[in-house]
């Protein structure tokens, strides 16, 4: 007997979990932090809708911390079986989960000083440094296209997402009693013709699709344009003497955004600006993109070998200290800052908002999904005030947000990846989208001539 489980970005973006039990053996698809308002993000991310105890393993799509950021709670409350993922993941894991617990105890310093003086109670951190070496053990790199066995009745094969580096699209091929089935899980679907990494692997030959639906409403501007918008805006920010302040994921969006700038930088079609990356992360995911050029595309990899590194060029620095990312708001010059995290939730790029977005010289670049209720995602909707740390904020900067840089696959993308395995898919499944978007995209799917597909709720579960 195979039942689906969902406990996580079900009619919603972020918190991936969903749960397959396999003839009683329970493998868990990602584990995710769900972001939003913080104290309900705090709640629901510290209490599971199972028993951590019983789950046997996990598989995790990538990297992002909507798909892995709650392992060390999973670990802490008793889960103890392997954790599966890529290779590339596996090394991105470490240092994702290790920056996410020193943010998390450094976050809540800053805003327990403000609590006191509220005379609130203090908040604890959702899991620190300690709890990631004992959950880093549990993992276990596999190669794209090999199969592995997670239990006698169940193998499972990673093909490329074409997300991040390193994403998975997860096929399960299970043997129930003699009747063979497959389930195939995106994770998180990448696009076409974008930089670095390769185009998604499509799937034909699955009975049972879990797929996610971010932009499954809406198309994303063609991002062979993004060049030269992008060039635009800060030719246009630094003509007025002001900074450019990019709330950047670390992961991929950051490399990304180099690439780009290096081309530019390389062409002349920007001014001869100071380019800081202030996000230790970034640094350490940037070198594991350096360490892993088997992900590259052909494009990226003729880049390496031509110009040495698509990561580096001159005018751009990496910034490790917090010594030296407190000077960047020190000066008076145009610079660009490129910082994490990519939601603005945390991290050092909340420092440079708050000191930066009451000047209407500035502009802000948002170049990445942003939940709700998140601070960019206020920020993308140009709220006339924000809060940060607790305190209000007028935002009178500019903002520009570029949505050509999304790594998600859109409607368009989504719809055709489906098409191709549309005569053997017997059930669909739309998580990982506000409802709208998932709503949009089921639709679709039925129009195409899909006709069981769900929109799951928190908690429901489907016997397969």
């Amino acid at each position: 007997m195979i039942n689906l489980g969902f406990y996580g970005a079900d009619r919603t973006v972020t918190g991936s979990r969903h749960l397959i039990n396999i003839n009683g053996y329970k493998l868990l698809l990602d584990c995710g932090i769900f972001q939003g308002r913080r104290t309900e993000t705090y709640e629901r991310n510290l209490h599971f809708a199972f028993d951590p105890k019983s789950i046997n393993s996990v598989v995790i799509s990538h990297a992002h911390m909507d798909h892995l950021g709650d392992l060390p709670n999973l670990v802490k409350q008793g889960f103890s079986g392997d954790i599966n993922c890529t290779s590339a993941t596996l090394d991105l894991a470490n240092i994702m989960l290790t920056d996410s617990a020193n943010i998390q105890e450094g976050d809540i310093q800053f805003v327990n000083k403000i609590r006191h003086r509220h005379n609130e109670p203090p908040m604890e951190p959702l899991y620190d440094t300690a709890d990631i070496p004992p959950t880093l053990k549990l993992f276990r790199g596999c190669s794209y296209d090999r199969s592995f066995r997670v239990t006698g009745d169940a193998q499972i094969t990673f093909h490329d997402a074409g997300h991040i580096l390193g994403s998975a699209i997860t096929v399960i091929n299970v043997n129930d009693g003699g009747r063979q089935v497959s389930i195939c899980y995106t994770g998180d679907l990448g696009r076409k013709d974008m930089p670095i990494i390769m185009d998604p692997y499509v799937v034909t030959d699955s009975d049972v699709l879990i797929i996610e639906s971010t932009y499954g409403d809406r198309l994303h501007a063609d991002i062979k344009n993004v060049e030269e918008r992008l060039a635009s805006v800060i030719n246009e920010t630094v003509s007025k003497g002001g900074k450019l302040i990019v709330p950047s994921f670390a992961l991929e969006r950051t490399q990304e955004l180099v690439y780009y700038l290096h081309q530019l930088k390389l062409e002349k079609r920007i001014p001869d600006i100071a380019i800081f990356v202030d996000s230790p992360l970034a640094i350490d995911a940037t070198d594991i993109f350096r360490a892993h050029p088997e992900c590259y595309d052909s494009q990226t990899a003729e880049f390496l070998r031509t110009v040495e590194d698509p990561f580096g060029f001159r005018g751009l620095r990496y910034v490790s200290s917090v010594e030296e990312s407190k000077k960047l708001n020190d000066i008076k010059t145009p610079v660009m800052i490129i910082a994490g995290s990519g939601m603005a939730e945390a991290g050092r790029v909340l420092h440079h908002l708050k000191n930066n977005i009451g000047n209407p010289n500035n502009t802000v670049l948002i170049v990445g999904w942003q939940a709700e209720n998140t601070l960019g995602r206020k920020i993308a909707e140009k709220w006339p005030e924000v809060s940060i740390f607790g305190e209000k904020y007028k935002l009178r900067c500019r903002v520009e947000v570029f949505n050509e840089f999304s790594a998600h696959a859109d409607r368009n993308d989504l719809i055709n990846w489906t098409s191709a395995g549309k005569n053997r898919w017997q059930k669909v499944f739309v998580v990982h989208g506000e409802e709208s978007a998932a709503l949009s995209l089921a639709d679709a799917f039925k129009g195409i001539g899909l006709n069981d597909v769900v929109i799951p709720e928190f908690g429901q579960t489907f016997e397969i």
